[in-house]
């Protein structure tokens, strides 16, 4: 498990107490130009994307677009792709929503397996494609331990598919962010003010109601993971 690296001066860097920034430096000093970063432009998506491009402003910043974001979620991300200048990266599946649905009907309500392939087809062959198109050996993501169970036990760093994965604010909170948001004078996502906490594609997004908790807002609460993280262990 890698949870440390050598500094220059000798030291190592424990990357599970180190802080959000320093963990982003440690993965630019050991990846260079092999290193993304992905945006879902997500509620809280601001601050990755604040955060990282102040340390590295030419980053690729990888945008899986499915066709199914909310029409707020296009004009947030075309906010902050101008407001903080992105090298945005956007990636898309090999055939429209509109054909999918013509081909194969709404996969999304029909059960698991549907589910799969479209998520397979929207997300994660787009996600493949850009590692390879950009020559990516290493990912930046905004994922947290307080999102949800499948992400509580996550390490700093961890391996999935032959990627090195690197998640800065894993433990941050939401109180955290909110502050980070307000000192840079950064917006949250549109929806955020209406109860939206987790956004994805309209179908499979809900507000979260009293009762629930963020991952039963996302596809019906069946599961919070879309396919692109996807636990595999962690890097050794």
């Amino acid at each position: 498990m890698r949870t440390a690296s050598e500094e220059g001066n000798g030291q190592k860097l424990d990357l599970e107490s180190a802080t959000p920034r320093d963990r982003v430096a440690w993965a630019a000093n050991l990846f260079g130009d092999e290193l993304i970063m992905t945006t879902s432009f997500g509620a809280q998506s601001a601050v990755m994307l604040h955060l990282v491009t102040s340390i590295l402003p030419d980053i690729p910043v990888v945008f899986i677009d499915t066709g199914y974001l909310f029409p707020e979620t296009y004009r947030f991300a075309a906010e902050l792709n101008e407001r903080l200048n992105l090298n945005l990266k956007k990636y898309r599946a090999p055939i429209t929503a509109a054909e999918q649905e013509a081909l194969h009907g709404r996969l999304w309500e029909q059960g698991a397996g549907g589910l799969k392939t479209y998520n397979f087809m929207n997300k994660v062959e787009p996600m493949d494609r850009a590692i390879k198109e950009l020559g990516a050996k290493a990912w930046l993501a905004g994922l947290r331990r307080s999102q949800g169970e499948s992400r509580a036990s996550r390490r700093v760093v961890e391996s999935q598919n032959k990627m090195t994965k690197i998640y800065p604010i894993l433990d941050w909170d939401n109180e955290k962010l909110h502050r980070y948001l307000e000192v840079n004078g950064l917006p949250y996502h549109p929806l955020w003010e209406l109860g939206y906490v987790s956004i994805g594609d309209w179908h499979s997004t809900t507000k979260l109601e009293p009762g629930m908790n963020e991952t039963d807002t996302r596809f019906g609460g069946v599961k919070r993971e879309c396919g692109l993280h996807e636990p595999s262990g962690d890097v050794d």
